[in-house]
């Protein structure tokens, strides 16, 4: 995710002929590496707070380092000192070279990376933290560096791509709402309710098309964008599963090995595929500008 919104905004920074390899390598690498802390901050918030205690569910999708036993304390805070320390210096280095809004963005980038987990996640400020670092801070801020300026046409492009990642983290919170809920951890969807929660997330995939079909009537990209309106008979298989609540056990045809994520699944299916029918379109359209 950390890559393609970094690829996204060089891609639009090349679109207006302002595309620099070293100030973007430097930017693609130091957002991977600042993502890379964060994900390990976060496991250790939640390790040492009880919430990755035997807990199923993150277990599902990735090896956590701390809770099975694959560090020790030291060489987990000697890893986050050479991840936390390369994006520093990538990111100073992007300041002396653009300055502007540049130390800026970083001081924002690094808001998120420290308190994404505690105390944003926590009370229901994890999911729009998302929206926004995923859009307009990484795939914005990497056409500003690049080009040296700010532009409203990419930040609106940015949040296409953004829900993306969104709606994936929202249906991941809805999957293990009643979880969460008794640890005392206040996602947004625990704020809201399962049922809400999962019309939030067929809002937002609606909220994508329909920005597509927006930016291409504003004359702000060509046609190809509407690539992504290939994705749309799938809308009725998600119309399906988010418009009910989350079965008690998964259908007889399920993946192995992809339960109990079911909201989240779904939207992940749906997501690589219009992300990736959005950026053929945005490639697309690049070359024929």
């Amino acid at each position: 995710m950390t890559f393609t919104a970094a690829a996204l905004g060089g891609l639009m920074a090349w679109r207006a002929d302002s595309f620099h390899w070293d100030l973007w390598l430097a930017t693609v690498l130091g957002l991977m590496f600042a993502h890379a802390t964060n994900n390990l901050l976060n496991d250790y918030t939640d390790s040492r707070r009880g919430i990755d205690k035997d807990n199923y569910y993150r277990n599902q999708y990735g090896v956590h380092v701390l809770e099975d036993g694959l560090m020790s304390e030291g060489q987990f805070w000697r890893y986050v000192g050479v991840t936390a320390g390369i994006a520093l210096a990538l990111g100073s280095w992007l300041i002396y070279q653009r300055s502007g809004l540049t130390m800026d963005l970083m001081l924002a980038g690094a808001f998120f990376v420290l308190f994404y987990t505690w105390p944003l996640k926590y009370y229901g400020m994890g999911e729009p933290a998302v929206l926004l670092v995923w859009g307009p801070l990484m795939v914005g801020g990497s056409y500003y560096v690049l080009a040296g300026s700010w532009s409203w046409n990419v930040t609106w492009l940015s949040l296409v791509f953004a829900l993306g990642p969104t709606t994936v983290l929202f249906g991941k919170h809805t999957d293990k709402l009643e979880a969460d809920r008794s640890k005392g951890v206040n996602t947004l969807p625990v704020l809201l309710g399962e049922r809400l929660s999962r019309l939030f997330v067929l809002a937002m995939i609606s909220a994508q098309y329909l920005l597509c079909i927006a930016l291409v009537l504003a004359g702000s990209f060509g046609w190809p964008l509407l690539v992504v309106l290939i994705s749309l008979p799938v809308l009725p298989v998600l119309l399906a599963v988010f418009g009910k609540p989350k079965p008690s056990s998964p259908p007889g045809n399920y993946p192995e090995g992809v339960w109990p994520l079911w909201f989240s699944a779904h939207a992940f299916r749906h997501t690589r595929r219009f992300t990736s029918l959005f950026l053929l379109g945005v490639i697309v359209d690049t070359v024929l500008v």
